[in-house]
């Protein structure tokens, strides 16, 4: 069976940036911009504070696990703060291990963080199906993938960029399926909780050669057209042919990208009856020719093999 979310992670392409381990005492507090770099962290003992930009402060105890896909501004600090306004700046203390705070005595909390960063040339689309804050309770398996990570990003051994890749991806997939209840933000997340709608992401994935239609796509819902259209948008966050559409551009990227057969075998199998009908949908969605965005993709890879 296709799995959406599955294919998701896969198009997002995620390799490491960066992993370390931290561990913090005394009253500390580190802020981040990351411009929409995706960040991670796993608490491995104590307690500490974690602040994102527009959201309330989530209390992080040993065994959390947090993702988020798109982080802008957050702070981290200890379970009470330094005073307002002051900054704790992180020493390193060894490879790939930091502390905050005081830097004597043993330490209130450890944690193993770190960013990745996403290839896929449409990252900012499939970022935005899933939930911006991802917040799991008492998954030891994700905290077991995070040392996983962290080791071999430390490590020069052969294959190492290929063993990242796959280890992230299955790090991404296992933090957004253990999220308890529905998630907090609309996204591919929240639409595959509903038994319902899931059935329907499932054959769009599964058969984006279709000729779909809300009707289709509600009679495989098994609800009425008005229903589903109203459910699938207060889940997804998007209309269904507009998450349709979207989908099916980034498949199309993907297969350009790679250069999986010419304009009229990528029309073919993002659903389209013909290549020009593709070529104006595609310009229309990306702003440029599907040719002109293949020949782009090319030389943007040939300049970073030179």
């Amino acid at each position: 069976m296709i799995d959406p979310l599955a294919d998701v992670v896969t198009l997002l392409r995620p390799s490491a940036a960066f992993s370390k381990s931290v561990s913090a005492s005394g009253p500390w507090r580190v802020r981040r911009a990351e411009h929409g770099r995706p960040f991670y962290c796993a608490v491995l003992e104590g307690s500490c504070r974690l602040r994102v930009l527009g959201r309330d402060p989530v209390m992080l105890e040993p065994g959390d696990f947090v993702l988020i896909p798109a982080a802008d501004a957050f702070e981290m600090s200890s379970l009470t703060p330094p005073t307002e306004g002051s900054e704790t700046m992180p020493v390193e203390v060894g490879p790939g291990e930091f502390r905050v705070g005081r830097q004597d005595g043993p330490a209130d909390v450890r944690m193993l963080v770190g960013y990745c960063t996403f290839g896929s040339p449409d990252a900012g689309l499939l970022v935005s199906l899933l939930p911006s804050l991802v917040h799991v309770r008492g998954e030891t398996r994700l905290a077991s993938l995070m040392h996983l990570v962290g080791e071999e990003a430390r490590q020069r051994r052969p294959a190492r960029d290929l063993i990242l890749e796959r280890l992230l991806e299955v790090m991404l997939i296992e933090a957004l399926r253990s999220m308890d209840g529905p998630a907090t933000t609309p996204g591919l997340v929240r639409g595959l909780g509903d038994e319902r709608l899931a059935a329907a992401l499932r054959r769009m994935h599964e058969r984006p050669t279709e000729a779909w239609t809300v009707a289709r796509m509600a009679h495989e819902a098994g609800l009425s057209r008005s229903v589903f259209f109203e459910r699938f948008g207060r889940a997804v966050g998007v209309a269904p042919m507009e998450y349709l559409l979207a989908w099916r551009m980034a498949v199309a990227k993907d297969l350009l990208r790679r250069e999986v057969g010419g304009i009229a075998e990528v029309a073919e199998r993002v659903g389209y009856g013909s290549a020009s009908t593709f070529s104006v949908a595609f310009s229309r969605h990306v702003g440029m020719p599907p040719a002109v965005y293949a020949r782009e993709q090319r030389q943007s890879l040939g300049a970073r093999s030179a």
